[in-house]
């Protein structure tokens, strides 16, 4: 017991992370058109492999939801042999950005930028999730999910196979938003496996004609890319996709590794350590054609409410999830799609920020403009696009913050009028700064003192110099400047 004094503590926390994570291994899955073994075996991976390595010691590592439009875009476009491409190469940029020591970096990211991705990811994610809770099939777009859903909806009104569907969708999101609010005892259980388990039941004991899960086998779902698929990396629309792995899930990793840090008083993440904790991970799901891994807040959160102590728990949690797949992978056939699709509608909302947003509107409007552009880039172009813009954004609001310029005139009514120009001239401060000096008299001798300038860029010096050569009038003395910057 000297080797692991908490055993005890991380052997329980363990058994609760398992029961968190079974369902939502398999509905990531589901929901990302793969063969639900191989959310299986991502939460393997991310138990018995990233939860060996070091980084951060009570976070939890598994298929994330954040990830389905992602993995469902590639699979469509790509195919699913392609897939353990993606997924290895992913990881080993993770493990080549670790060695460099960039996992602090992604700590810089624009909190809104990340907000905004993951309400994104949380839109979409809902919109195509409640087809298959209806039973029906999504279309692909972003707008055209939402854009269908009303039809969806009236479609499904005359089908009794769709009302059983949307019924038993309807019951488990229910299940988890009312699960909260019940006795701490019937608690013990997590929401996500109470809500599934009783679905199961209901269709089974009532014969519902409800969609189950396809069971393939651990083995036979396993499909480790062919030597002729990396020959795809040529192509520039793999290598976009890779990107975007890259970015999103050690993204998603390191900033759920920050929340989690503050559920707990143990030792903090170590972020390089960490990323390529992730990096490992993936370099293996991908050998083994699996989904991608990250962190996972929600199995992380319950990790640490559950009491565990140590990296033993989440260790364990992979050997229980080993067991079940090995052992009992034939329960899988009676999981109903559409109580897995209504755990994904749930995480999804749980995604989309409605509180913090009209918080950070109140209060700092231009991140909540980021935060917002973001999600609907998302939603209406892409991931990888919608991250981009909402950094391009970031960057641009940074950059017009940073650019304070102030004019001061002084003109004493006679002699030269002086004016001071002082802080960081850009090109993004460019037209008040030339308004302000164009409204100054042409008869009169002007000075431009430009010492007080602790930046000065080459458009803004550029534009002071032509604007000093043709302010003055025909008979005046020509502005002189003074430079400084």
């Amino acid at each position: 017991m000297s080797t692991f004094p908490h055993l005890r503590q991380d052997f329980t926390a363990s058994l609760v992370v398992f029961l968190v994570a079974l369902p939502l291994c398999v509905g990531v899955a589901v929901a990302s058109g793969v063969p639900a073994e191989l959310g299986l075996i991502t939460g393997i991976v991310g138990g018995l492999v990233t939860g060996v390595l070091r980084g951060s010691s009570l976070q939890v590592s598994g298929p994330a939801a954040g990830l389905t439009v992602l993995v469902f875009e590639a699979v469509r476009e790509f195919g699913l042999p392609l897939l353990g491409v993606i997924v290895l190469a992913t990881g080993v940029l993770q493990l080549l950005m670790g060695a460099l020591r960039l996992g602090r970096w992604f700590r810089a990211i624009s909190v809104s930028v990340v907000e905004g991705m993951l309400a994104g990811i949380g839109l979409v994610l809902i919109a195509g999730q409640l087809y298959s809770v209806l039973g029906a099939k999504a279309p692909a777009s972003g707008p055209g999910k939402i854009a269908g859903l009303p039809g969806a909806l009236i479609d499904a009104a005359s089908s009794t196979r769709a009302l059983a569907s949307l019924a038993v969708g309807a019951g488990t999101i229910a299940v988890l938003v009312l699960w909260k609010h019940l006795p701490r005892a019937v608690r013990t259980v997590p929401g996500p496996l109470a809500a599934v388990g009783l679905a199961t039941l209901a269709g089974v004991v009532l014969g519902l004609p409800v969609a189950t899960v396809e069971v393939k086998g651990l083995l036979g779902s396993v499909q480790p890319p062919s030597l002729s698929a990396f020959g795809e990396l040529a192509d520039p629309g793999l290598l976009g996709t890779i990107v975007a792995f890259t970015l999103i899930a050690s993204a998603e990793s390191l900033f759920s590794a920050a929340a989690v840090d503050r559920l707990h008083d143990g030792p903090r993440t170590q972020y390089n350590r960490e990323l390529m904790a992730q990096g490992a991970g993936n370099a293996v799901c991908g050998l083994l054609g699996a989904l991608p891994m990250t962190a996972v807040i929600v199995r992380s959160a319950a990790n640490v409410q559950a009491g565990a102590r140590t990296k033993v728990s989440r260790v364990l949690h992979g050997v229980w999830l080993l067991l079940f797949a090995a052992l009992l992978p034939s329960v899988l056939a009676y999981l109903p799609i559409p109580a897995l699709a209504g755990v994904l509608v749930y995480s999804g909302a749980k995604l989309v920020p409605v509180r913090p947003l009209v918080a950070l509107w109140r209060e700092h409007r231009g991140e909540a403009l980021i935060l917002l552009v973001t999600a609907v880039s998302i939603v209406a172009i892409s991931m990888f696009e919608g991250v981009l813009i909402g950094l391009a954004l970031a960057v641009l609001k940074t950059a017009w913050e940073a650019s304070h310029v102030r004019l001061e005139v002084i003109d004493k009514g006679a002699g030269p009028v002086q004016a001071y120009l002082s802080g960081n001239a850009t090109f993004l401060r460019l037209p008040k700064i030339l308004d302000s000096l164009e409204a100054l008299p042409q008869d009169r001798p002007v000075q431009l003192d430009l010492a007080g300038l602790h930046h000065l860029d080459h458009a803004c010096r550029t534009a002071l110099e032509n604007w000093a050569e043709r302010h003055s009038a025909a008979g005046t003395e020509p502005v002189r400047l003074a430079s400084g910057g």
